[in-house]
């Protein structure tokens, strides 16, 4: 990428959560105090996730866990699909409360695919990660999707870090519904367009100003092109101290996890 070499004009890093700050919540060792040092040289730290299951207060709480303060400054993929929505708008949610919550902010009515409601009318489908996702809801949510339901999804992750290995992302079940309706879905979360755009209101932050902190060049690298930003490539989640990158070009900052970003930003103060 090469998109900036010089640390110190960093004002705002973007930061993601699985296989960066923590692996199914599980703190990975020295991120919580690498946010501090991050804030501590002047810079924002936001955190920008892909997982659309959780709420923001869910995020928040969970990282004020590990010892990190997050009032406003969390980002998911269900805020950015949720930005696509018009107010009124009836909305099949095919996902967790986080997408729920996003909707429902946005003023659209959040309707949940149980299998069982009446789901006439529906004006949109959002759909991301579904822990109770079965054959009955893919059939109910597919069928929607073919009669004419605009279709969005949170994120495309195939798959997500945790201690013991990947587990299914949003992305796998995403596929499932495009496969059974014919249809493709407009993918709101990184690396795409309208994660871009509410992550830039949200900071008020020009792009050249910013770092995109990830474990995923496909993702998370992806995203900081289409902001415009530098990406740091952290090896604690999906790509691993020992993954072969197949362009390094992909990333400006190749780093073995956060606390060495920290380290990096902190020997480079604020121009």
């Amino acid at each position: 990428m090469s998109i900036a070499t010089d640390l110190s004009t960093v004002d705002v890093v973007l930061c993601d959560l699985d296989g960066v700050v923590w692996l199914a919540r599980e703190p990975i060792p020295g991120s919580a105090e690498a946010v501090g040092r991050i804030r501590a040289s002047g810079r924002r730290v936001l955190f920008v996730t892909n997982n659309s299951a959780a709420t923001e207060g869910d995020v928040v709480a969970a990282l004020e866990r590990v010892g990190i303060h997050a009032t406003d400054d969390v980002v998911t993929s269900a805020m950015a699909a949720a930005s696509l929505l018009a107010t009124g708008q009836r909305v099949l949610v095919s996902g967790g409360a986080g997408i729920v919550e996003a909707v429902e902010r946005q003023g659209a009515e959040a309707v949940a695919n149980t299998g069982e409601h009446d789901l006439s009318g529906i004006d949109a489908v959002v759909a991301g990660i579904d822990f109770d996702f079965d054959y009955q809801r893919l059939n109910r949510v597919a069928a929607v999707v073919r009669g004419g339901a605009r279709f969005i999804a949170t994120n495309t992750d195939s798959s997500y870090p945790t201690a013991d290995g990947l587990l299914p992302g949003g992305g796998s079940l995403v596929a499932a519904i495009e496969t059974a309706s014919g249809v493709r879905a407009e993918v709101a979360g990184k690396p795409h367009e309208a994660m871009a755009r509410f992550v830039i209101a949200s900071t008020a932050t020009e792009p050249a100003a910013m770092l995109m902190v990830g474990d995923r060049p496909d993702t998370d690298g992806a995203f900081a092109s289409e902001l415009g930003c530098a990406f740091a490539l952290v090896r604690t989640g999906v790509t691993g101290p020992d993954t072969t990158l197949s362009n390094p070009a992909l990333a400006d900052y190749d780093m073995a996890d956060l606390a060495a970003l920290a380290d990096a930003l902190v020997a480079a103060p604020r121009g």
